[in-house]
């Protein structure tokens, strides 16, 4: 196998790890899948690894089931960096106004690696929300949506974003989507974070 065939199946199996440690409750797992102040953006949380990890584990323990879901990945190498994208969705379940709710988001991890000290590991992920939906468990029992709530979460994750919402988490308005200034604004960081690879000391 080249090193550039083991780099990328590397990253990949990080960014399968990723999404195993954190549905299955796996703190110390999840932790070895980022370096050392890493950046994690998600729609209820922008910060640290470390906190997200904190605040994760807190939900989980709290019965949280939200589980996450991966495709096919598209992987560009420069040196000792990396960009991987990935597909993905994300499912939970909730309650909204007492009715019991199905809401799925699909869209794609889009994460900056480095190789540091002879190691891959996550330095950013930035979800790109590209649609949502919500299904009531009990049709007799369709949830009533707050429509000014509703309507100022954009499309990608509108369903997702709303439930967030309700249970009281600060949900960000300008998540990445499929189009727009906002998933441009990625890509460029993405193609600049490229152009400024080198290589660490193995």
């Amino acid at each position: 196998m080249s090193d550039e065939a083991l780099d990328r199946q590397i990253i990949r199996e990080i960014i399968d790890a990723w999404a195993i440690c954190r549905d299955s409750g796996d703190w110390e797992g999840l932790r070895a899948c980022w370096h050392e102040g890493a950046v994690m953006n998600a729609t209820w949380f922008q910060g640290d690894s470390e906190m997200f990890i904190a605040n994760a584990k807190k939900a989980f323990d709290k019965g949280g089931a939200s589980t996450h879901f991966l495709g096919g990945s598209m992987i560009v190498l420069r040196g000792a960096r990396a960009v991987a994208q990935t597909k993905m969705m994300i499912s939970s379940r909730d309650e909204v106004d007492g009715a019991p709710c199905d809401i799925v988001c699909s869209g794609r991890f889009y994460d900056f690696f480095e190789k540091r000290g002879g190691r891959w590991g996550i330095v950013e992920r930035q979800p790109i929300y590209e649609k949502d939906r919500l299904d009531a468990l009990d049709p007799a029992r369709a949830p009533k949506f707050d429509p000014a709530v509703y309507n100022s979460i954009p499309e990608g994750y509108r369903h997702l974003g709303y439930v967030q919402v309700k249970r009281g988490l600060p949900v960000k308005r300008d998540m990445p989507g499929l189009r727009g200034p906002e998933v441009e604004k990625l890509y460029a960081r993405g193609a600049a974070w490229l152009a400024e690879a080198r290589h660490w000391p193995s």
